[in-house]
This record gives C-alpha cells, sequence and structure tokens, in this order.
C-alpha cells in the first residue's frame, strides 16, 4: 500500500512537473508569437507610411507641374498683348 501511494505521489509530482513546463512552453510560444505579430505590423505600418509618402510627392509634383504650366501660360498671354 505504502508502495502504491508512493508510485501515486511520484505520478502527481511528475504530471504536475510536466504541466508547469508545458505551461512556461505555451507562455514562451504565445510571447513569440505576439512579438512577431508586432513585428510584422511595424512594417506594415512603414510599408503603407513609404507608400502614402510616394503617392503625396507624386500628387504634389502633379500639382506643381500643373501651376507651373498655368503661369507660363498666363506669362506667354501678358506678353502678347
Amino acid at each position: 500500500m505504502a508502495s502504491m501511494k508512493k508510485s501515486l505521489e511520484e505520478l502527481k509530482n511528475t504530471t504536475q512537473t510536466a504541466a508547469k513546463g508545458m505551461a512556461g512552453t505555451t507562455v514562451q510560444a504565445a510571447q513569440e508569437a505576439v512579438q512577431q505579430v508586432a513585428e510584422s505590423s511595424k512594417e506594415t505600418t512603414r510599408t503603407a507610411t513609404e507608400e502614402a509618402s510616394k503617392q503625396t510627392q507624386t500628387a504634389i509634383n502633379s500639382v506643381a507641374s500643373k501651376a507651373q504650366d498655368s503661369i507660363k501660360g498666363f506669362g506667354q498671354r501678358l506678353v502678347q498683348k
């Protein structure tokens, strides 16, 4: 009886140790997953920001070019008068 009780106690301790190890591993894996998502989010944000900046610069250049053409046209009309 004492031998069986000792075996059950050892099994309990082994199970608890394994459960703690599994919980620790699970927590670590979750932390790594969160870190990967955070890094991915940063990269996505950085890429979106760069693309928005390029599009903004393109729009500014387009407006500036049109303004320049308008000013040239206005200047030519003044010279002709």
